[in-house]
């Protein structure tokens, strides 16, 4: 079953940490980063199976923790097509 993650932290460093450990950890690929307030509020968005997704975000948000300050962290079970279009870049 597919799904998608959602990790949102406060600063660009801290993002770029938890993705690190979100595709070390297991099987995910990034499909999409959003940026606002020039960087300050970053969310990166991975996709692959829902037990992937889930452990990737354990993995990210506890990363990410450590050097910075994660906002919102969410895994979608089976995005809609709207979701994903909406999501994916490239």
């Amino acid at each position: 079953m597919k799904a998608i993650a959602l990790l949102e932290v406060q600063a660009m460093v801290a993002a770029i940490t938890g993705l690190d450990a979100m595709v070390k950890a297991a099987d995910v690929k990034l499909i999409h980063v959003e940026k606002r307030l020039g960087g300050r509020l970053v969310t990166v968005v991975v996709e692959g199976e829902v037990s992937a997704c889930t452990a990737a975000l354990q993995a990210g948000a506890a990363a990410a923790a450590e050097v910075g300050n994660v906002k919102v962290c969410e895994v979608i079970a089976r995005p809609h097509p709207d979701v994903m279009r909406f999501l994916t870049t490239g």
